[in-house]
């Protein structure tokens, strides 16, 4: 827990192939970190791994990863994109948690593959960078929230008709 928590002078870091989780706020406030590349061997990012990294601008994540914990790059202000890949067979992230990406405004684009059933609650909530947003067939729910305050937004393409909730200020 809260392992570089706080290094505002790490800029740059390589994680193990041995590392299969990032704990809860692993690099939380690390302010200069400018880029990650998470390796195949991390199956889990914990409750605010990243939270208020600043700088943070791009995110490399494996095919492996199960879970998006909630806050895990909350406030990562400069982030531009990120793809959360789309895993082999039926595992891969089911759920973008709440608060996953609250806040970085800086995100311009995101693609959500075809596995995520829920985007949780605020899990995009102030993108204001965000103009463009496609929900793939396989989500059942937008909850609350989810993109409050994205004000940039133009387009929403839901594809499919397999949602059942739109949640209260889901947009």
């Amino acid at each position: 827990f809260y392992a570089f928590s706080g290094c505002t002078h790490l800029t740059n870091i390589v994680i193990p192939a041995s590392v299969t989780n990032i704990e809860d706020g692993a690099f939380y406030g690390c302010t200069n970190l400018t880029s990650i590349v998470i390796p195949a061997s991390v199956t889990n990012i914990e409750d605010g791994a990243f939270y208020g990294c600043t700088s943070l601008k791009s995110v490399t994540m494996p095919t492996k990863v199960l879970k998006i914990n909630e806050g895990a790059f909350a406030g990562c202000t400069s982030l531009a994109c990120i793809t959360i890949p789309t895993p082999p067979k039926n595992k891969g992230v089911c759920k973008i948690a709440e608060r996953a990406f609250e806040d970085c405004c800086g995100l311009t684009s995101i693609i959500i593959p075809n596995k995520v059933t829920v985007i949780g609650r605020c899990a995009f909530a102030g993108c204001t960078g965000l103009v463009n947003i496609t929900i793939p067939g396989s989500v059942t729910v937008i909850d609350d929230g989810a993109f409050y305050g994205c004000t940039g937004l133009q387009t929403v393409t839901i594809i499919g008709n397999s949602l059942k909730k739109i949640g209260r200020c889901a947009f």
